[in-house]
Order: C-alpha cells, then sequence, then structure tokens
C-alpha cells in the first residue's frame, strides 16, 4: 500500500485519527491527504501530522481528495454517524478501508442490511476493510502477564472501561472493544440473558451470557464516563484481570497483573501494522468481515436492549 487518506485526523473530543496517521507512516504509508468538515479543522489536522514527518494536503470534499490525491486506502475516524456514508463513497471509488469502531453506529435505519451490503461490496470489488477494534492486538500480552488462558465450561469474562461520551452513546464507543476480544478469545457467539443497569446517566453495568459452541461465558461490562487522560481499563477471563496504565509523555502502555508490570506495544500500531499486511498480501485482516458482522449485530442488540436512563 502507498498511499492513504484519513478523514477525522483531528484531536477533538476523543480522536484517535492523529496517532492513527502516525502509525501509517511509521510503517510505510504515505499520508497523502486528510480530511475535515471545515478548511480550519482539516488544516488544523494536517498541520499536527507535521510532527510525525507528514507533508499531508487538507481537504473539506471527499470526491475532491479522492479524484486528486488517489489514494490506495482510507481511514474512517470520523465521528461514528458519519462513517456509513464515508463507507458507501469509500467503495465506490475502490478504495480499501480502515473504520473506527463502531463500523456503523447501531440506531441507523435498516442497521443490518447496511453492514451486510457494505461488505458485500467490498467482495465484489476485492477490496481490503477491516474495523479498528484493537484490543485484539494485545491478547498475546495479556497471555504474558497472565500466563495462558484456558478455555472452560462456562467462563467468567470481565471489562471495565471509560469512554469520553455518556449516555447511551457509551454502548456504541465502547462495546465494540468488549465483543471483538470474547471473538478472539472465545470465538463467534450469540447474547442470551441480556442485562443492562444504569448506575447514573455517565455509569452503566452490561451483563448477558455469550454462548459459543457448547460452552457459555458470563460478561460483565462496566461503563464509567470520563473526560481526562489516562482512562481506565481493565479487562480479563476467569478472574485473570490486567489493567493498563499509560506514561503520558511518551504514551508508553503497560499491562500490570499482580506485582507484574510489563511494556506492551501500542495494539492500535498492530492494527495498523495487521491491515497493511493484509492489502499487501491478499489477505482477510484479523478484524475483517465475519468479525465485523458479528461485532455489528451483537452490538445492535445490546444498543435495542438499552432504555435510556
Amino acid at each position: 500500500m502507498k498511499k492513504v487518506s484519513i478523514i477525522g485526523a483531528g484531536r477533538n473530543r476523543s480522536g484517535i485519527g492523529e496517532y492513527i496517521g502516525k502509525y501509517f507512516h511509521r510503517n510505510g504509508a504515505r499520508v497523502v491527504s486528510v480530511l475535515g468538515t471545515t478548511k480550519e479543522t482539516s488544516q488544523k489536522a494536517s498541520s499536527a501530522l507535521r510532527k510525525y514527518g507528514i507533508d499531508s494536503n487538507p481537504y473539506t470534499d471527499f470526491s475532491a481528495m479522492v479524484e486528486k490525491e488517489r489514494p490506495d486506502a482510507v481511514v474512517i475516524a470520523s465521528p461514528s454517524f458519519t462513517h456509513y456514508e464515508y463507507l458507501l463513497n469509500s467503495v465506490d471509488f475502490g478504495l480499501n478501508i480502515f473504520c473506527e469502531k463502531p463500523f456503523i453506529r447501531p440506531d441507523i435505519e435498516d442497521f443490518g442490511r447496511k453492514v451486510e451490503d457494505i461488505l458485500e461490496k467490498v467482495h465484489e470489488k476485492k477490496l481490503t476493510v477491516a474495523m479498528n477494534s484493537q484490543w485484539p492486538f494485545a491478547i498475546k500480552y495479556y497471555k504474558r502477564a497472565c500466563g495462558e488462558i484456558e478455555i472452560k465450561k462456562s467462563n467468567k469474562f470481565f471489562i471495565s472501561m471509560s469512554p469520553f461520551c455518556s449516555g447511551k452513546e457509551m454502548i456504541s464507543e465502547s462495546v465494540p472493544h468488549a465483543l471483538s476480544i470474547l471473538y478472539v478469545l472465545l470465538g463467534k457467539g450469540e447474547i442470551s440473558d441480556l442485562r443492562v443497569d444504569w448506575i447514573k446517566k455517565e455509569e452503566m453495568i452490561i451483563t448477558f451470557q455469550y454462548l459459543f459452541g457448547v460452552r457459555d461465558c458470563a460478561v460483565f461490562i462496566k461503563l464509567a464516563r470520563k473526560e481526562e487522560q489516562p482512562r481506565d481499563f481493565h479487562f480479563g477471563l476467569n478472574d485473570k484481570i490486567v489493567s493498563r496504565s499509560l506514561n503520558l509523555k511518551n504514551y508508553d502502555i503497560y499491562f500490570s497483573y499482580g506485582y507484574k508490570k510489563m511494556k506492551i506495544a501500542d495494539p492500535l500500531e498492530l492494527s495498523v501494522k495487521n491491515f497493511i499486511e493484509a492489502i499487501e498480501k491478499k489477505k482477510e485482516p484479523l478484524i475483517g468481515g465475519d468479525h465485523i458482522i458479528s461485532n455489528a449485530s451483537l452490538l445492535k442488540k445490546i444498543y435495542d436492549g438499552c432504555i435510556e436512563a
């Protein structure tokens, strides 16, 4: 892959488009352009990338950007309500796609059909599509910290996250992480016994049974809004829970388990590298089509099962 364009490279709210751009550049791709909603935001995003050695052209019109820059791939890191239109446009232009989670917002009309239509068109055009739900790429470090994973007939999974957003939006922005980890650890599954309890408007508990084959996993997801960095993140299977910590000066990432603390590679960079490799070797990325469909369908069920606080 030679050239990539980024939609949403700014750092408004909790966006990570700037870091995605940095990692594409570090791994051999040319970030040729950024797309923003206004001239000011696109120029600001372009300027922010210069500290990584990236010289990108700012745009506010998607079609003009693609026709001028001719990228091989596009990164969709804009707010989730914009994903569907950018996915459609990217496929129409024959671009490979690296899309931030959620793939499509679960409150969009005809959600399931739209997800499947996009992926069918991707398949027809022999394009590569990946969703950036990066924490499965940290599982190898989880195993190093906690030991090998033992999958039992009945299991327990815990994850605690602190999204920037509040209300029901916390589900669409955070739960894809939990579902992706479950998919990679346990395989494709279904949900039963779903329950969503609001502690307050900015905090909720989600529980359900994840059924995979003849086995099951009791899932406990805690979401509590937090604006400032670093945000809380803990997860684990069968009571082996790791805690993520950050060094905000250099963004080094660590897993802690008991008395053990180990530095890990940024799973975001590993996600980017996996996407680039998938294009170059013409293979399915880790968070590819089947994974995206499973993630989206279960996210929709959880989202619809939640009554706004």
